[in-house]
């Protein structure tokens, strides 16, 4: 149970009540800065999330900079949080708070993996809070009202948070096996046709397929989990997030796409897919400086744009940069004739002489021992797709020899 004991203190105090009463124990946490007066055992108190932060309690009270000391709280917390999890005695975490309380959460709720119930009850569920969450797994419950007292609506929600968070601890995950290993696709609707036959052909050889949406928050996602030793292999058909970094795009999972699996050695087959374009949202949402650009409606709140052939050199070299750096057995394919479901001929996108300056980028960027495969197909042709499949489970039985 983590948060502000110090404002909530009578909020905490009832919710650490509730998780009692369904016969659980409780690891209590305090990220609040002022003196604190519950009724419950504090086991990391203030001063302790302070000190984790290279600060002490007394410190921050002087200075009566409140920013500064969210912040501190927020990594002193987290870095409390890492080492319980290392230490395997975390099975769910709970917290609550307005503002600066939901963002100390919702931080500290970084450090823990995938499957481990997270659950903040906030003031701020209804906004935006995508930044905060990044591709963690954690539930959002509104609370409806403020968090400043006990009332009928937030005891009956404190209520329910503490039953939630105490039957998702429960739950625990099932694996598969039988399954030969799994693998992390990404896909867009673009690559779909690409992705859905890869799956195809993957499962019926015994595979786990996990695909991720390249709008940004699952590319991140992806990423996350390759570090978390979550997959065999990475089939990154859809690299497209990097384009939207390099633009400024909707989609952009940040500077760290692309990087994971090569720092842990992790058997990749990449390909440049719906580079040929960035996501904007609706149309007068586009920056002014790409106005005189070539743009396509892919939906009324989704707009498409063009690459051209310099953005197209610079992302082959970043393509290429982050593929250096791996280990493992990794191929780049390239599928001559569009990377893209509207990249193909005929179509509105279809620029072969810009596709041209990406690939000739990558295929002079790569290091020498890693291959790069020019395919005459398109990237939805079932023969590329074939292909990806037969490169990839060469390249995990590659892996399998060398361990």
């Amino acid at each position: 149970m983590l948060g502000c004991f110090d404002t909530k203190g009578e909020e905490y105090s009832f919710l650490y009540k509730c998780i009692k009463a369904h016969g659980e124990s409780v690891i209590t946490i305090n990220t609040g800065i002022m003196e604190t007066d519950v009724d419950f055992p504090i086991d990391f108190d203030s001063d302790s999330v302070a000190l984790e932060a290279g600060h002490s309690i007394m410190d921050l009270m002087n200075d009566k900079d409140r920013g500064h000391a969210v912040g501190i709280m927020s990594n002193g917390a987290a870095k409390v949080v890492a080492k319980l999890i290392a230490e395997k005695r975390i099975k769910a975490v709970i917290g609550m708070g307005g503002g600066a309380g939901t963002y100390i959460v919702l931080f500290a709720m970084q450090e823990i993996p995938f499957g481990v119930p997270k659950l903040c009850l906030s003031t701020l569920a209804g906004k935006d809070l995508s930044r905060q969450i990044n591709s963690k797994d954690i539930t959002l419950m509104p609370s409806i009202v403020d968090i400043a007292g006990l009332n009928s609506i937030s005891r009956l929600l404190i209520k329910q948070a503490a039953a939630g968070i105490c039957a998702m601890s429960k739950v625990t995950g099932t694996s598969d096996n039988a399954a030969a290993g799994r693998i992390a696709i990404s896909m867009f609707g673009n690559t779909s046709a690409c992705v859905y036959k890869c799956t195809e052909i993957l499962r019926a050889e015994g595979y786990e397929v996990l695909p991720f949406h390249a709008n940004g928050v699952g590319g991140r996602a992806m990423e996350s989990l390759i570090r978390e030793g979550c997959f065999d292999a990475v089939l990154d058909i859809t690299t497209t997030e990097l384009a939207d970094d390099l633009c400024g795009g909707v989609c952009s999972a940040g500077p760290d796409r692309l990087a994971a699996a090569a720092e842990l050695g992790v058997p990749q087959v990449v390909v440049p897919g719906c580079l040929d374009m960035v996501n904007f949202a609706e149309i007068d949402t586009v920056p002014e400086h790409y106005k005189s650009r070539q743009f396509y409606s892919w939906s009324p709140n989704v707009t498409l744009m063009r690459t051209n052939k310099e953005e197209n050199r610079i992302l082959g070299e970043r393509l290429a940069k982050k593929i250096n750096q791996s280990s493992a057995p990794v191929v780049i394919l390239l599928p001559t004739k569009g990377i893209s479901q509207i990249d193909a001929e005929g179509g509105i996108f279809y620029r072969p002489e810009i596709n041209r300056v990406l690939f000739d980028t990558i295929k002079e960027k790569t290091k020498k021992s890693i291959n790069v495969i020019e395919v005459d197909a398109h990237i939805n042709d079932e023969k590329f797709a074939t292909m990806l499949v037969s490169v990839l489970l060469d390249a995990i039985n590659k892996k399998r020899i060398t361990q």
